[in-house]
């Protein structure tokens, strides 16, 4: 069994990967700034943990070194995000700095912090992160968020060329999925049926649709994947059935 260094690892995504991480067997270190939830999602999978910020890089050092055994992590998964929707002229310095800062300059020094880690695993590491859909699909007031997001889509890019045959790195693409993150989105329940519909599944997205793909792309099931975007989305991004 494996060894996983979960950033996130409080939030809805980031536990719903813990979980299934630790139901398949599998050693699970979390890291996240908010110490109960953490202390709540470690109880229920048995997970060690960190409380430490994805933006100060001396906490990130300490976690990857804290969430590998012996010096020796199987799998990194960076499951830190923001939603920050506003219309570009209202958008500033600081929301634009701030969303690249935690998506992608984040998922950066988790992924140097850990490499040293990730290198002494038996057979092919493997990093996980998250973009979404509205990269490629391109939605009103996402302005910010797509911008950091593509950068991240560009670092699994690069990085899936420069850490092979070692290291796989992919990403997973939701489209809206209820999670805490996402509670200002979903609260309503007028706004998120019109969203669901949509979908060609006519529904939002749960954390347990996304935690089966990234356990399947953390884990040696899918070894020879690697450089790849993947849409968990309800087809969102690529299906259109009406019209």
């Amino acid at each position: 069994m494996g060894r996983y260094l979960i950033w996130g690892g409080s939030g809805g995504i980031g536990a719903a990967v813990a979980r299934r991480l630790s139901t398949e067997g599998h050693a699970v270190h979390l890291a996240a700034r908010d110490a109960a939830k953490l202390e709540a999602v470690a109880r229920e999978t048995g997970a060690t943990f960190t409380v430490a910020d994805a933006l100060e890089p001396d906490a990130v050092r300490r976690a990857s070194e804290q969430g590998a055994a012996g010096g020796v992590l199987d799998g990194l998964c960076y499951a830190v995000g923001s939603i920050n929707l506003k219309p570009a002229q209202r958008l500033t310095d600081a929301d634009v700095e701030g969303d690249f800062r935690l998506n992608a300059l984040g998922a950066f020094r988790a992924i140097q912090a850990a490499l040293p880690a990730l290198k002494k695993a038996e057979g092919t590491a493997s990093i996980l992160l998250f973009s979404t859909i509205a990269v490629a699909q391109g939605f009103t007031a996402h302005a910010s968020v797509a911008m950091a997001k593509g950068a991240v889509e560009g670092l699994v890019h690069a990085l899936g060329a420069e850490l092979a045959p070692k290291i796989r790195i992919n990403a997973i693409a939701p489209s809206l999925t209820r999670t805490p993150l996402a509670s200002a989105l979903t609260a309503n329940a007028s706004v998120t049926d019109a969203i669901a519909a949509l979908h060609p599944l006519q529904r939002l997205g749960e954390v347990d649709d996304i935690a089966p793909m990234a356990a399947l792309l953390l884990g040696p099931g899918s070894g020879w994947i690697t450089g790849q975007v993947i849409g968990v989305d309800g087809g969102r991004s690529t299906l259109r059935t009406k019209g």
